[in-house]
């Protein structure tokens, strides 16, 4: 009997918590790492060590796999269009992670099929800056480099066109934001199958610290059904238009006049969905795999009323052992 093989691009915690969760469901998995001493290499046996920005490394990877998937967003999308052409399944697919990778490109496309957001532009100095902010209620205003930024990296609440400069001395494309008045962060997790099946987690609330996700509580408390329902349909439908294969986080913004507004896209295993590891019966990277294989997709509800995830960044923690505390051994 020949086992599935799964290429996984990134060697972090999210394919170290991948791999273990392929391993009840007979997954072989084979890791591109960019080191040994990556979370996923520690445990992961097939490992290469290489870099993922070079398309012949991402080829020799590839040899040998039924499809290709990944633990971040940063994979040049012309590398996989290439992988594509030579007949590699690549899942999620260039023309939908892209909404990932960039933000310009996402606000677009989301503007597109009535997604509602915050209001946004792309500039290009902090005069243009300034005239955004001017458009709306004036600063502050959220700038955002358009790729590479991620917990908070490459994101910056400026109050006036003197704090605008620092964003633009990088050379890269920056987008603006209006700096939304929020009651609290959620988020929505999906995941999707090539022939459509899809599935959706309760909606959360995500608790940041220093832009690192902290603390998630699922369900939110005190959501109202409606508002939850609405979460979980706009997630869905984003992975739909987009064609998202695999698991989908969709980062909101809880408005303090009732709306919901789409902040960030991940298409891979989020933090805001660790908690489906012991929460759920079945976990987001269970589901992801499941998704990328073509496998129908498992139950995701809830094992209890109350699952609540806290993340533990480094220092040593003995006494916190227990069935619930996963090492995750995230590199710095």
């Amino acid at each position: 009997m020949t086992f599935p093989v799964v290429g996984m691009v990134g060697g972090g915690q999210l394919a170290r918590m991948t791999h273990e969760a392929g391993i009840p469901l007979g997954i072989r998995f084979k890791l591109l790492s960019d080191t040994p001493q990556d979370s996923a290499a520690q445990v992961v046996s097939d490992v290469v060590i290489g870099d993922y920005r070079d398309l012949d490394t991402l080829r020799d990877f590839a040899r040998g796999c039924d499809v290709i998937t990944f633990d971040h967003e940063h994979v040049p999308t012309e590398h996989l269009r290439a992988l594509e052409a030579d007949g590699i399944p690549v899942r999620p697919g260039p023309d939908a992670l892209v909404h990932a990778q960039d933000k310009g490109v996402m606000r677009a496309r989301l503007d597109a099929i009535g997604v509602p957001c915050p209001r946004h532009r792309i500039v290009s100095d902090p005069q243009d800056v300034a005239a955004f902010a001017a458009e709306g209620d004036g600063f502050p205003v959220v700038l955002k480099t358009v790729r590479g930024g991620y917990d908070g990296k490459g994101v910056w609440v400026v109050d006036s066109v003197e704090e605008a400069a620092d964003p633009f001395r990088a050379g890269v494309p920056v987008l603006a934001e209006e700096k939304v008045d929020y009651v609290r962060e959620l988020a929505a997790n999906v995941v999707r199958s090539p022939h459509g099946q899809a599935v959706a987690y309760p909606v959360v609330e995500s608790q940041q610290v220093n832009g690192v996700c902290d603390t998630v509580i699922a369900p939110a408390p005190g959501l109202d059904e409606a508002l939850a329902l609405k979460a979980e349909q706009l997630a869905l439908n984003i992975a739909k238009e987009l064609d998202v294969v695999g698991h989908l986080a969709v980062e909101l913004f809880q408005t303090r006049d009732g709306r919901i507004l789409v902040n960030e896209l991940a298409m891979r295993p989020h933090n805001s969905g660790h908690w489906t590891q012991d929460g759920a019966i079945t976990s987001q990277f269970a589901n992801h795999v499941r998704a990328v294989l073509d496998l129908p997709l498992g139950d995701p509800r809830p094992r209890a009323k109350w699952t609540v995830m806290v993340n533990v960044l480094g220092g040593d923690y003995p006494d916190m052992y227990s069935a619930y505390l996963h090492c995750m051994a995230r590199d710095p």
